[in-house]
């Protein structure tokens, strides 16, 4: 099955706001096994908004739209619908009961504005939106099936996963269409394609390939359209597998997963804590691992040691080192992971210290220049990095860097 998705505002056109609608409703439409045709960002006009319900593709069977429900004047979404597929508009008590509650857990009453949102098109099936007080909206003609959905993120999301889908689950039939993807970690884009270059070629008829590059990491995702749900999974199930065997340690995770919760997994289990030095990456590495609940079980602290002087007072770094080779070097890094560890009394630590840039690059050390250290109970090691002259990149590069290496020694792969 087929489907189309147009984001309506202004707002997201100007740059103003981030389209994350159109996205969500994507995923979710993928993990379900229906393909998106096409995406679209469009004005908040009639006139644009009838131009792309006149435009759907051939074959499409669902169009999703988000924005331009709200109760002031410029949203006008929901008059323009009642235009394009008719009908006039119809008071619903059931939808203001639900308003009025919504109002009232917050203190407060609706105005005449928003008993408005609950009139809406005698050619629509109301969808209820427990989360604010726009209703979704579900038209049909010739066969293909319009949902309307609030800009408000939050809310088109509870709409789209629990009410929507269920009910194109339930009530339209959808083609097989299945994803897995897997996650790979320090190796770029052009070298895992190299790696797989025989697999590819060798895929079987119906499954694909694709390669999503963010900074620092690479998702590989595969999709099938083999014959029926099950096997397709087994189809993809079976290509997932080869993939891990071809790259080995370099897949660190799947789906949604991130490496800080699979670095929390394996310290959890294995009984072990961590604490983490940061010079470059200002706390960025901690920030992430705390992000993961529960992580007080095993994260014990962190030192943003981003002068001089604080490598030196908490973690024992020497001023002879620094003098000698500088904060940013191999010796320095080493020093401040092995701080850190007995400063906390921790089973692992790790240690950033680098050229994140714009400035302060040289010859020498250019910015991108990253040293990052792991101390295990085995000892210290450190491992420079060249990530390129994006300072915010670079950040970014190095804090997944540095939990993998830790992830590798946890996992007690040769780093």
């Amino acid at each position: 099955m087929q489907a189309e998705i147009i984001a309506i505002g202004d707002e997201i056109l100007i740059g103003q706001t981030i389209d994350t609608n159109s996205s969500f409703i994507a995923t979710q439409l993928n993990l379900n096994g229906i393909s998106v045709r096409q995406k679209r960002v469009i004005a908040d006009d009639a006139d644009a908004i009838k131009d792309a319900l006149d435009s759907i593709a051939s074959g499409t069977k669902l169009v999703f739209m988000t924005g331009g429900l709200g109760p002031t004047k410029d949203d006008i979404t929901k008059k323009t619908l009642l235009e394009y597929f008719g009908g006039e508009m119809v008071f619903h008590e059931s939808i203001y009961e639900h308003i009025e509650q919504l109002f009232a857990s917050f203190g407060r009453k609706p105005s005449p504005v928003n008993k408005g949102q609950a009139m809406l098109p005698s050619s629509c099936w109301p969808v209820i939106n427990k989360m604010g007080t726009a209703p979704g909206m579900r038209f049909e003609k010739d066969g293909v099936f319009y949902f309307s959905t609030p800009g408000v993120p939050y809310e088109t999301e509870h709409l789209v996963e629990m009410e929507i889908i269920p009910w194109i689950n339930s009530n339209l039939k959808k083609g097989t269409v299945v994803h897995k993807t897997i996650l790979t970690q320090g190796v770029p884009e052009s070298e895992l394609a190299d790696k797989l270059e025989a697999f590819e070629d060798n895929l079987p008829e119906g499954v694909k390939l694709a390669y999503l590059p963010s900074a620092g990491m690479v998702k590989l995702r595969l999709t099938s359209y083999h014959g029926t749900e099950a096997e397709a999974r087994v189809v993809v199930d079976e290509q997932i597998e080869e993939i891990k065997t071809i790259l080995g340690a370099v897949v660190f995770g799947a789906e949604a997963q991130t490496l800080q919760e699979v670095i929390g997994i394996g310290l959890r289990e294995s009984g072990a804590t961590l604490s983490t030095a940061e010079s470059c990456t200002g706390g960025y590495i901690a920030s992430l691992i705390t992000s993961i609940p529960g992580s007080s079980d095993y994260f014990m602290g962190s030192v943003v040691s981003y002068s001089n002087k604080v490598k030196q007072d908490l973690l024992d770094v020497e001023v002879e080192t620094l003098k000698k080779h500088g904060a940013v070097s191999k010796e320095v890094v080493m020093q401040m992971a092995l701080g850190a560890q007995k400063k906390f009394g921790t089973t692992f630590s790790i240690a950033t210290s680098g050229v994140a840039g714009p400035g302060g690059g040289s010859d020498e050390k250019p910015v991108g220049t990253v040293w990052i250290a792991t101390a295990t109970p085995d000892g210290v090691k450190a491992k420079k990095f060249s990530f390129g002259n994006n300072r915010k990149r670079n950040i970014r590069k190095a804090a997944l860097m540095a939990l993998d290496l830790l992830r590798r020694e946890i996992q007690k792969i040769e780093v």
